[in-house]
């Protein structure tokens, strides 16, 4: 993790930042020092033990939508990506990637939690987006490739068109190419898409790409859950 961190005055000068108590402010700025390189941070209730803050100044901070909350008590810095810019040969990957997973991009580049919106999607580091720069998408493709936006559009409909169905519930959308790569690259390749198909299905979970989740997530999820799955097992033929 960085020595350094960056925080840019469109925020904190901002009336609805100055407009939060002292406490919460200077609480943002610790957990902005100790995130990691995509924002993340694993222990804000130490934080706030450590500077004499409340729960209430987090609260604060939560209501105000400065930093996002994840049911396991990890937090991420909703402006993160305005904040800083980090080189690539310094960048290290949160290790939460699942939560990663669960994060959208807004137009201003600000952190979001998938819901119902369909937005640029988490899955390129922070060292490719810096302030100033056009953003990636429709506008970013036709400028640089020249590819009119009706053609865009048309090839977007034509690669959705081309996914199957898979999983209990019939939620993972793979094309025939990804899962022949899923296959050959994962004897449990049935269980991840299994995982996946149940993620979908009891949290409404949506992203731009199945592939890649579970390529990105799903992959490190399964294994952590067999793990505990042996240790129970193990715990359980001890107990006997």
């Amino acid at each position: 993790m960085a020595e350094r961190r960056m925080f840019a005055k469109t925020i904190i000068d901002s009336d609805a930042f100055l407009d939060m108590p002292t406490s919460a402010r200077l609480l943002y700025y610790d957990l902005g020092m100790r995130a990691d390189d995509d924002g993340f941070v694993n222990s804000p209730k130490k934080i706030i033990r450590m500077t004499g803050a409340s729960d209430d100044d987090l609260s604060v901070l939560i209501a105000k939508k400065f930093i996002i909350p994840f049911e396991n008590g990890i937090v991420v810095i909703k402006h993160w990506r305005i904040h800083n810019y980090i080189r690539k040969d310094t960048y290290n990957e949160t290790a939460y990637k699942e939560e990663k997973a669960m994060l959208i991009l807004d137009e201003n580049k600000s952190y979001k939690l998938v819901e119902n919106e369909r937005i640029q999607p988490v899955d390129e580091p922070s060292t490719q987006v810096r302030i100033g720069k056009v953003s990636i998408g429709k506008d970013r493709l036709e400028l640089d490739n020249n590819i009119p936006a009706s053609e865009e559009k048309s090839s977007t409909a034509s690669a959705k068109a081309s996914k199957h169905k898979h999983g209990e519930y019939k939620n993972v959308l793979l094309k025939d190419e990804e899962l022949q790569k899923l296959q050959k690259e994962y004897q449990n390749w049935e269980e991840l898409i299994k995982y996946l198909d149940e993620y979908i299905e009891m949290k409404g979970y949506k992203a731009k790409s199945h592939y890649l989740c579970i390529k990105k997530w799903v992959v490190d999820a399964v294994k952590r859950q067999n793990g505990n799955s042996n240790n129970r097992a193990k715990e359980a033929f001890l107990n006997e």
